[in-house]
């Protein structure tokens, strides 16, 4: 399980150690999006740029509004602290898509720095890495709805959930769901890629898919949330890594 840091948010913006990793290893934020939720609103006008408040106001609901507000400024604010430059002078682009070209693949800085971003009502995650990397953090889902979204996962996963207890396949469907998700993010495609595509499991420990580590991230009971870092021609991480 890994340990996340936790983002805290000052009057003005943000004092905190700026991120920092080591090869092969994310370093993953959490965010508590409704606790400084009138903060980060006060911030927002002058860090996130035309498109990121401009998507904010589309959104229908004012907790969906708050809760991206949150963690785009708490995005720029850390990208800022690492790169050494004000919040709104971080660029932000698209990575081409590895499967069509398209202008939406990963999220990038144009400066050598990986992140993902996440957010769900109440809760953000973010992660930094030297490498590519995925993050997802999701509300445990009620039982109908697993019954009616587990036929998406790998056949292996749905047999899993299906050999559990009921009350335990929300939890073990949102174990699953933020792994793949984060993994599918670090690849760029998204679920796009498809949810059935690799044997990531339903238990207490992910299976890593080719080049990637997969790990549980530690997060608020009724939450389930995952980091995927790309691994490919680097050394194991260590023991002075955030996990435990």
């Amino acid at each position: 399980m890994y340990q996340p840091h936790v983002f805290t948010l000052t009057e003005d913006g943000y004092r905190g150690p700026a991120p920092s990793w080591r090869p092969g290893v994310p370093s993953v934020w959490l965010v508590d999006t409704d606790r400084d939720a009138e903060a980060f609103g006060r911030l927002a006008s002058g860090i996130l740029d035309a498109s990121e408040r401009a998507r904010a106001q589309r959104l229908a609901f004012p907790a969906d509004r708050a809760c991206y507000t949150a963690a785009h400024v708490a995005l720029r604010l850390l990208l800022g602290a690492h790169q050494g430059v004000a919040p709104d002078a971080v660029r932000l682009v698209r990575e081409r898509c590895p499967s069509c070209d398209g202008p939406h693949g990963r999220p990038a800085t144009g400066g050598g720095v990986h992140f993902s971003l996440s957010h769900t009502r109440g809760v953000a995650l973010l992660a930094f890495a030297d490498a590519p990397v995925g993050v997802d953090v999701e509300r445990v889902p009620e039982p109908q709805v697993v019954a009616e979204v587990a036929g998406q996962l790998h056949p292996a996963e749905e047999a899993e959930l299906a050999g559990l207890p009921p009350a335990e396949r929300p939890a073990a469907f949102a174990r699953v769901w933020t792994r793949k998700e984060a993994y599918l993010k670090g690849e760029g495609i998204g679920l796009a890629g498809g949810l059935h595509s690799e044997h990531i499991g339903t238990g207490p420990r992910p299976l890593d898919p080719p080049g990637w580590t997969v790990t549980d991230v530690a997060v608020p009971s009724g939450y389930a949330a995952a980091v995927a870092a790309g691994t490919a021609g680097r050394p194991p991480a260590g023991g002075s890594d955030r996990r435990k």
